[in-house]
């Protein structure tokens, strides 16, 4: 893997901060807590400089109340610490564009909508340098996944299966359909890098999906050796059938987190990250990344289960499932074939 000297992670970051708009007198926050990467603060603070953004630095406690270890895993509360601190609060509602370095984030915390309310822009990043490096976005991946939510909008229904046995039916409406594209450009955007994907909020989903050997299980950042198949009735996982410790880990997981919320789907979509590396996540230590590369590779299937924001679960037990070779369908038109991407028309 490369070794990213201080000079280069600067201009890594002066590139994406340029992407994200940031302008000349901008008010530009870096957000940290204590054990964020203290390089990639230093790297932004520098870029944001070089920019010629107003640029404040800000360290918030970190911890959070998520019953996992909650260091980039994306499942987690995040940043907890923000809620009960309204001078932080106001800060970034009085900032222009945030720079969120912390370990987990906190997209599923209270205070995140009142900041993009407030209209400041704010990207995450947790990923490590190459990863970062490898899926920066070019300003069309926007384009491109806007074209994906806009035909799930228009959609009534999403059509997702495998060779493996996957066969599942998702109602489209009102499913909230988003995106993202590691461009945080537009006032009161959250966004992601690296990430581009496509994603909705079904209210119900029906049939069942097949885990195959291969796919992976955030936020445990494992491979899937033994198939799993989820029995799905009203989005909701009525059984966790299969062989292996795969299978098991699952049902334990349901079982530990005592919680019906869990066992419900929350948002699922396609990847469209075109230098997603499916393998990076073996080649790095548990801790150190995300698993954006596998969240969202080109061609992949990804769902979620747990917090639905549009139905009111706002549980901590979260699992992200990105799948290859699936088949998706929006109204019977295909947009990812047997786990390849088909690009819409702009």
């Amino acid at each position: 893997m490369p070794n990213f000297a201080a000079a280069d992670l600067v201009e890594l970051f002066r590139q994406e901060l340029e992407l994200c708009k940031v302008t000349e007198g901008e008010k530009l926050v870096i957000l940290a807590e204590p054990s964020s990467r203290s390089e990639y603060v230093e790297a932004a603070f520098a870029a944001g400089l070089a920019l010629k953004a107003n640029v404040i630095q800000a360290v918030l406690p970190g911890g959070s109340p998520v019953p996992l270890p909650s260091s980039r895993t994306g499942s987690g509360a995040g940043l907890t610490s923000l809620d009960n601190n309204p001078l932080a609060l106001s800060l970034l509602q009085g900032a222009d564009m945030v720079l969120d370095l912390t370990n987990e984030g906190f997209i599923h915390t209270e205070s995140l909508g009142k900041i993009l309310q407030a209209q400041t822009r704010m990207l995450f990043v947790a990923d490590p340098p190459e990863v970062l490096a490898r899926n920066l976005p070019k300003p069309e991946d926007k384009a491109r996944v806007q074209a994906g939510a806009a035909l799930l909008r228009a959609g009534k229904e999403l059509h997702v299966t495998s060779a493996h046995g996957t066969d599942l039916v998702a109602d489209l409406t009102e499913a909230h359909p988003g995106f993202q594209c590691g461009i945080a450009d537009d006032p009161g955007r959250w966004d992601h890098w690296p990430s581009t994907m496509v994603l909705g909020w079904p209210k119900t989903s029906s049939g069942q999906i097949v885990i195959a050997p291969g796919d992976i299980l955030l936020p445990f950042k494992t491979y899937v050796r033994d198939a799993v198949t989820l029995t799905i009735e009203d989005g909701y996982i009525r059984e966790v059938t299969g062989a292996g410790a795969d299978v098991r880990m699952l049902e334990m997981f349901f079982e530990d987190a005592d919680d019906e919320e869990a066992r419900f789907l929350s948002h699922m979509g396609w990847g469209l990250m075109k230098n997603a590396d499916w393998f990076s996540m073996a080649l790095y230590d548990r801790e150190s990344l995300m698993g954006m590369d596998a969240r969202g590779l080109a061609g992949n299937f990804l769902f979620s289960t747990g917090p639905h924001p549009f139905m009111n679960r706002h549980t901590y037990n979260h699992l992200d499932i990105p799948m290859r070779g699936c088949t998706v369908a929006v109204d019977g038109r295909k947009v990812v074939d047997n786990g390849v991407l088909l690009e819409l028309d702009l």
